[in-house]
């Protein structure tokens, strides 16, 4: 039986930034279908795109704004089944490196219709599938750039920015967050909770 999983990149990344993890993930048996889309564009038109996109497909994997928009796509749209998803270093809480960035002029323009996702705001997931979250602990991003991020972060995500009230289990693994896509440990990780739901 074929396994189709969905994968939705960052901001300002191209779909072909999931290709290592799509190549990892079909060596286990899946079938990878990437979603991209721009973040210039209004981000329902994105939400609205994303569940087209989906069809038939019920696992989802999603890095930084891409896990947000699979969570956001989920949430709204109930018809659109979902067996396991995972999210990736998403600031599905809001994003202070993401606000830092938004006072400056090129910020704003590099945000583009999604800066507003970064204000802070509550996450919850709705659904009885099991929802995986995967955070890094090593400060390595664009984040730092604009000032010290507080507590565990990946350098452009905060831990405590990737709790959703509902969440089956997260995992905090030692990456930064660009890293997080690339690592095979991840990876592991992935394969694991799509296939049965939990991360150990």
């Amino acid at each position: 039986m074929t396994r189709h999983v969905v994968l939705a990149p960052g901001l300002w990344m191209p779909g072909a930034a999931m290709a290592l993890l799509a190549a990892r993930l079909a060596a286990d048996g899946y079938t990878a279908h990437v979603f991209s889309y721009s973040g210039r564009r209004p981000y329902e038109r994105n939400l609205e795109a994303l569940a087209r996109f989906a069809g038939g497909t019920t696992l989802f994997v999603g890095h930084s704004l891409g896990g947000v928009l699979i969570l956001d796509m989920l949430n709204r749209h109930p018809e659109v089944q979902a067996s396991a998803a995972v999210l990736i270093g998403s600031p599905v809480r809001g994003c202070l490196a993401g606000r830092r960035l938004g006072t400056a002029e090129l910020g704003r323009w590099m945000m583009g219709a999604c800066r507003p996702l970064w204000e802070e705001r509550p996450a919850r997931w709705t659904r009885p599938a099991p929802l995986g979250v995967v955070a890094g602990t090593v400060p390595l991003g664009l984040g730092r750039a604009f000032g010290h991020l507080p507590g565990a972060n990946d350098g452009v995500v905060r831990v405590e920015e990737t709790t959703v009230e509902g969440m089956t289990e997260r995992a905090l693994v030692p990456r930064g967050h660009s890293m997080l896509i690339v690592s095979a440990r991840v990876s592991r990780l992935i394969e694991r909770f799509l296939a049965s739901g939990r991360f150990s």
